[in-house]
């Protein structure tokens, strides 16, 4: 790969040497990856081979196998990460359900368990639009998350999610059911060939309003951007000039088109294969219950958690890692059955 980048012809064609970038990036990742791997083993090896010669390495063994551990399991999810979109950026949507102020505030909380998730993983995260709720909560919220294999960890989140509780809201504390959709499309440059026309497009501005009162501004510096033969609507309020947030919606819709584009691939695909798969509202793909009794638990895994509260602060990598796994094991099954 080194080799091939250093030839000047590539340079003289900018794609090619970009997707050739990123490939030798993922590489020199993996090749580092397995050198840690080596070495955490080896530092391991040899604190059992002391321990056993009788001298006093009992915490290092434990801390050498611990953090052996970790990385084994960090090493193994991000091998279940091999589809095409899986390495990049997300962008990430919430919507709540029927219900008013129930389902919003829902809403809200599942914002904040992903911005922290993103916050907890180092990765960047930004706002891009925040539709506040009439009392609480929110109506709509758009967020962009980046780091390495975003979208692959965030696609397992895609779906209805329900929430079970005693109402805040509720003067006879009664208990509630809400729900909330959560979106997920990969922010991709152009491996689908979208055509944009400005025919196409009705573009509104209007004056922002953030989170809580944060960053809003008294021009009218937001942007909607309507494309009209699909009605696919994407909104932008977070960057402080109008000419900036239009762009970054513009990159919304072709991200979105993209998806639609090749959804649409897909769904063709499986109807020619006989399969059928799609997520409806009010199938949810998760519950999170807080009352009678806590717990978390998906439904396309059954994996749970009782701890709810640790959930709701970000701790779903649990979730994530059951669905990949159970990804990769019904593939296996399909496998030895074909």
């Amino acid at each position: 790969m080194e080799a091939e980048l250093s030839q000047p012809e590539v340079w003289g064609d900018p794609e090619r040497a970009k997707v050739l970038k990123q490939r030798r990036s993922r590489l020199t990742e993996n090749i580092e990856r397995a050198d840690a791997l080596g070495r955490l083993l080896d530092d391991a090896r040899t604190f059992h081979e002391l321990a056993r010669e009788g001298e006093d390495v009992l915490a290092d063994l434990v801390t050498a196998v611990d953090t052996l551990g970790e990385r084994v399991e960090e090493t193994e999810l991000a091998t279940l990460l091999t589809g095409k979109h899986d390495a990049s950026n997300a962008i990430l949507e919430i919507h709540p359900g029927a219900g008013g102020t129930e389902s919003q505030d829902w809403a809200e909380m599942l914002y904040r368990m992903y911005v922290r998730w993103a916050e907890r993983r180092g990765f960047k995260v930004s706002t891009l639009d925040w539709q506040a709720g009439e009392e609480a909560g929110l109506k709509s919220a758009t967020i962009d998350v980046s780091g390495p294999n975003v979208y692959g960890y965030l696609k397992a989140e895609r779906g209805v999610h329900r929430l079970v509780r005693i109402s805040p809201y509720d003067a006879q504390a009664r208990r509630h059911t809400s729900f909330a959709s959560i979106d997920v499309i990969p922010e991709v440059d152009n491996d689908v060939d979208i055509v944009i026309e400005d025919k196409d497009l009705r573009i509104d501005t209007y004056r922002s309003s953030g989170a809580g009162g944060q960053h809003v501004n008294v021009t009218d510096s937001a942007v909607r951007i309507t494309h009209l033969p699909t009605n696919i609507v994407v909104t932008c309020q977070n960057e402080r000039s109008q000419h900036r947030n239009r762009e970054v919606a513009m990159g919304v819709l072709h991200a979105k088109l993209a998806s639609r584009a090749r959804e649409e691939a897909e769904a063709t695909m499986a109807k020619e294969i006989g399969e059928k798969k799609k997520i409806e509202w009010g199938h949810q793909i998760r519950s999170y219950v807080l009352a009678p009794y806590r717990m978390v638990k998906d439904h396309r895994t059954g994996f749970e958690v009782g701890d709810a509260d640790r959930v709701l602060n970000g701790d779903i990598d649990g979730f994530i890692r059951a669905f990949l796994t159970s990804g990769r094991e019904a593939s296996l099954a399909q496998g030895l059955k074909g």
